[in-house]
């Protein structure tokens, strides 16, 4: 379920349709520049009730899945 969700909110911010984004996928290979991305983990953050400091371990999209299901309030 996290997965599919920050998938459908990936391809709102870019221009990358969800079919062609996978937990593999990095936010450079999806177009997204800082701004993006900063706008982005503010939507994630809102959306799951997590607290999420960016990081250079945040490259693909699988390890923002995981930071969040590790983080997410129960």
């Amino acid at each position: 379920m996290v997965l599919e969700k920050v998938i459908d909110m990936l391809a709102d911010y870019s221009d990358v349709e969800s079919d062609k984004i996978t937990e593999d996928s990095t936010f450079e290979e999806l177009g997204l520049d800082s701004l993006d991305t900063v706008e982005l983990i503010m939507g994630i953050e809102d959306e799951f009730g997590v607290t999420i400091e960016m990081s250079d371990e945040f490259k693909t999209v699988g390890s923002v899945v995981k930071y969040i299901e590790d983080n997410m309030e129960q």
